[in-house]
């Protein structure tokens, strides 16, 4: 999985743009949280489609960002956490073990 780094709440605008066309996949990780280590090595061992982005959000160094991620995109905050963003709005998300390849890509191809 091709990551891209999650680092200013400006990328959240761009975020919401490109998925008009794109589907954007965001991943909020916490490097001290033992759950969200055996998520983020299941995302990264998954075959994942190359028609959408994929975002790392590091909530301990960004924890703004994961704040107005929920803000405009009504969703609470939890950790690990998934969310696939298409036509400006949040369409999926999940939490912790809940997280998978296989419904990130359904819920893709449904809405």
């Amino acid at each position: 999985m091709n990551w891209i780094q999650l680092n200013s709440e400006e990328q959240l605008n761009q975020i919401q743009e490109k998925s008009n066309t794109v589907p954007q996949v965001i991943f909020k990780h916490s490097t001290r949280c033992s759950t969200s280590s055996m998520v983020l090595n299941r995302l990264e061992r998954a075959v994942v489609p190359d028609n959408m982005d994929y975002y790392y959000l590091d909530l301990l160094n960004h924890r703004n960002i994961s704040n107005k991620i929920a803000e405009i995109f009504h969703v609470f905050h939890e950790s690990p956490q998934i969310l696939l963003i298409k036509n400006g709005e949040c369409i999926y998300d999940e939490s912790h073990m809940a997280i998978n390849t296989d419904d990130l890509i359904s819920f893709a191809a449904q809405n």
